[in-house]
């Protein structure tokens, strides 16, 4: 290893031998209260509560410090997310009539067809999922699922719930 980094092996030992400087070990107890104050947060605080709570302990520290040893300690603090709303209720467009009316039980099977959207992150991105289920079983009875959200995914699970069911005259679908 020496010889690939272009180091004598007698600097290497010497290196390895040497005492501990006095920022190394104020770094090394330092990281020991940074972990705990980190932990008492819940994973929340960053470099600016850490350093007010250094304060507090009558420890001054810079920012930048923190933020480097919190990185060597592999230290992350949990970042809220700003809401981001995906309804839209403020619109012009006509609504549809509610039969429903919230009458959730359903005396025969294939009656009653309700559906909805949602979406699910994975690693390779937001995957959008439509289902339809029957008010009467409770069972899923269609769905489709891509990588876009569009009509045609609402349009695709209940075309897949009407082949599979094959439900008579009268059938009901709300979304």
């Amino acid at each position: 290893m020496c010889r690939f980094l272009s180091v004598s092996r007698s600097a290497y030992y010497a290196w390895q031998e040497r005492p501990q400087t006095a920022i190394e070990k104020d770094d090394a107890e330092l990281v020991e209260v940074i972990k705990t104050l980190f932990q008492k947060s819940r994973k929340n605080y960053g470099t600016r509560r850490l350093k007010e709570a250094l304060i507090n302990r009558d420890r001054q520290v810079s920012r930048r410090r923190i933020g480097r040893l919190m990185a060597a300690a592999g230290l992350a603090c949990k970042t809220k997310r700003k809401f981001k709303a995906t309804t839209n209720s403020k619109h012009n467009l006509p609504i549809a009539p509610n039969h429903l009316d919230r009458q959730f039980t359903v005396a025969q099977p294939n009656q009653t067809y309700v559906g909805d959207i949602t979406y699910i992150h994975t690693l390779e991105g937001w995957l959008y999922l439509a289902v339809v289920i029957d008010l009467y079983s409770r069972q899923v009875v269609g769905w489709s699922m891509a990588e876009h959200m569009r009509a045609k995914r609402v349009n695709d699970a209940l075309l897949m719930a009407v082949w599979q069911r094959k439900p008579g005259k009268g059938l009901m679908a709300y979304r």
